[in-house]
């Protein structure tokens, strides 16, 4: 087996590195745009007024860090090249997230929001699979160009994890003689509302309880009368724009409808695996940013004398941290290297269980490095003046949000115990 990275994807890695250096760190720092990112981050970013919502200023610049990427073509590396797109694969795209990541916080990847130079934009390879050819038209462009921007409907206020018990009901009703639905009831944690032009909803529309299937996807302009924005959830990490919202007799047209009627729940596993394995890396990224600044601040750092350095109580963590580090990325690239192998409906059979394994694990793993980093940086580590509380504070988010890790470990014990994937077990 060769381990050694792709020659073009190293060099690619260098080509990032100058387009950060010469477009996006100057951006950073000018007109104190680095407010956003040093001690005053969550308080620059925030409009605690206007419901806890992003403030204009930090979109806007997030915007004009996009555009500055995409017009040196690394937004759109991943997607296919009829988008723009280099048909980066999943191996790169791990290897370019954790090498974001790793540099600590900044303009360049701001995973709070899912903000990179370096995109994963899933929505457009959903149009691509699902949509109509006048759906897929009309919003890859739409997306592509940020004319358009979709929300993702699918969570419930009492139903999180379990989407198959969806209170959620669509109905056909026509109005003047036009074909549609009717949607009521709630959703919740539905981010991007706030500038969404649609939301992505999903509602039962046969079948019972607990079925996978009956459950379709309807596009939903977000001005449609009856939806409402009821809260923006307050979240460990602030700014927000997750809110809680409702449908109340919402009528869309039939050609609203988004992929197979009764199978939206493939939709929303479309691009579960390409996020999980991607997000992983980030996270691997992070803790390996927070391990490379504990271990330099403890090679400086000299109380009574003596470099914290020379501690075992420093050092044997940060060894235990390191390790699992080293031993994860190569979990994480060997997966992504065999998702590339394989058809996308193939990996859902073949390697859930791997992604499951690389995103719980790195989760985790960049808490546990981010909390260390704390206690080795002392009384300076707790303060926002150091990014670890950040860091933590975020990356504690998906333990929750990208699966929940014990949603994602019953998964891996599924397969593992032949009740799913390729070695499943037949009952005689």
């Amino acid at each position: 087996m060769d381990f050694n990275l792709p020659a073009e994807l190293t060099a690619y890695l260098e080509e990032l590195d100058t387009f950060i250096e010469a477009e996006i760190k100057p951006l950073e720092n000018q007109d104190d745009n680095i407010r956003f990112f040093d001690h005053r981050r969550e308080w620059a970013r925030t409009d605690f007024d206007n419901g806890g919502l992003p403030r204009e200023e930090w979109e806007a610049l997030l915007m004009e860090a996009r555009r500055r990427a995409d017009k040196a073509g690394h937004w759109r590396f991943p997607l296919p090249k009829q988008y723009g797109g280099q048909d980066g694969s999943h191996l790169a795209m791990t290897v370019i997230r954790e090498h974001l990541a790793a540099k600590g916080l900044g303009l360049h990847n701001d995973l709070q929001n899912e903000h990179s130079i370096v995109a994963n934009n899933p929505f457009v390879l959903m149009f691509r699979d699902f949509g109509t050819a006048e759906q897929s038209d009309t919003f890859i462009h739409g997306m592509l160009s940020g004319e358009l921007k979709l929300s993702f409907g699918l969570t419930e206020p009492n139903h999180g994890s379990d989407a198959t018990h969806m209170e959620t009901r669509a109905v056909r009703q026509q109005r003047d003689g036009v074909d549609g639905w009717l949607i009521n009831g709630e959703k919740m944690w539905i981010t991007g509302m706030h500038t969404s032009t649609h939301c992505l909803t999903f509602a039962r529309t046969s079948g019972k309880d607990g079925d996978a299937k009956g459950i379709t996807a309807l596009l939903v302009p977000s001005d449609t009368p009856g939806l409402k924005v009821e809260e923006y959830l307050w979240t460990f990490n602030m700014p927000t724009d997750h809110p809680r919202i409702s449908f109340t007799d919402v009528w869309v047209p039939a050609d609203t409808l988004f992929g197979e009627e009764g199978n939206g729940l493939a939709l929303a596993q479309h691009f579960v695996h390409e996020n999980r394995i991607r997000q992983a890396a980030s996270s691997l990224g992070a803790a390996v940013f927070c391990i490379q600044e504990s271990v330099r601040y403890a090679r400086d750092r000299k109380p009574f004398g003596e470099a914290l350095a020379k501690n075992q109580g420093i050092q044997f963590p940060m060894v235990e941290l390191h390790t699992q580090t080293e031993m994860l990325r190569l979990l994480i690239r060997h997966t992504a290297w065999q998702m590339d192998q394989l058809p996308k409906v193939e990996v859902e059979k073949q390697l859930s269980d791997k992604v499951s394994m690389c995103n719980f694990w790195a989760n985790r793993l960049c808490c546990e490095a981010a909390d260390r980093a704390m206690q080795v940086h002392g009384g300076m580590g707790y303060s926002r003046h150091k990014p670890f509380e950040h860091i933590y504070r975020h990356h504690r988010r998906y333990r929750i949000t990208e699966g929940a890790e014990e949603i994602q470990m019953r998964k891996i014990a599924a397969y593992l115990f032949g009740y799913l994937g390729p070695n499943r077990w037949r009952d005689e």
